[in-house]
């Protein structure tokens, strides 16, 4: 699966997140080349299944519901439990956290229908909202996804599954580094939320500040 010629420019293989951070789109500005690992097992209390947005409160962490079954269980196997009410509460979330943000009717009714269509796997949730945000970023970024699971990436890959971790800070890794933006909601500014805070708020220079977020 990782056979490429160690001459090719560097990539790096993640895995698959709901509406991610700013810190996993400066690892996709930063490598040229992007697996997404679709052969490895869900885990819990990872970015897999939840996202940080601004609200008028602070920051809301938003969990996308997993049915709970085998103790291991593939990504692309993982199914979403819509007997909880999570759908409502994050769209609600959303709405009350950028309805009012500069380009919330831009990008918002994309983000909507996904929800609407209550895709069956959490792995086919979190790959639609991807492709809409690059679609929003416009970016023609190549990513493939992996054949197989290998435990160590290939030659000219760099790790990054699991790297990205709710519980250690951005700060420790190196992809980003926080470049302020104005926000919605107070004073204060909060770096590395979805990129749904990014995209609402600076609609097309969003992608100039990832840019400009990638860790030298």
């Amino acid at each position: 699966m990782f056979s490429e010629s160690p001459t090719l420019p560097p990539g790096i293989v993640l895995d698959l997140q709901y509406l991610p951070s700013l810190e996993y789109f400066t690892a996709l500005v930063k490598y040229e080349r992007v697996h997404v690992e679709a052969n490895e097992h869900f885990q819990k209390q990872t970015w897999r299944n939840r996202c940080q947005i601004l609200t008028v409160q602070g920051i809301d962490t938003l969990i996308v519901p997993v049915q709970e079954g085998r103790s291991k269980v593939l990504i692309r196997e993982a199914r979403i439990d819509y007997r909880q009410p999570w759908v409502n509460r994050h769209w609600r979330a959303i709405q009350s956290a950028y309805g009012k943000a500069p380009f919330f009717e831009h990008y918002g009714e994309a983000i909507e229908r996904v929800y609407q269509k209550r895709p069956a796997f959490l792995f086919d949730l979190n790959w639609e909202l991807l492709t809409i945000c690059l679609n929003s970023l416009r970016w023609k970024k190549i990513i493939t996804f992996t054949e197989g699971y290998e435990a160590t990436p290939g030659q000219g890959f760099t790790e990054g599954r699991g790297v990205i971790h709710p519980k250690q800070p951005f700060a420790q890794r190196p992809f980003y580094q926080s470049v302020f933006y104005p926000q919605v909601f107070g004073e204060q500014f909060f770096p590395n939320l979805s990129i749904l805070d990014l995209l609402f708020n600076q609609g097309p220079e969003s992608k100039s500040i990832l840019r400009q977020s990638v860790a030298s």
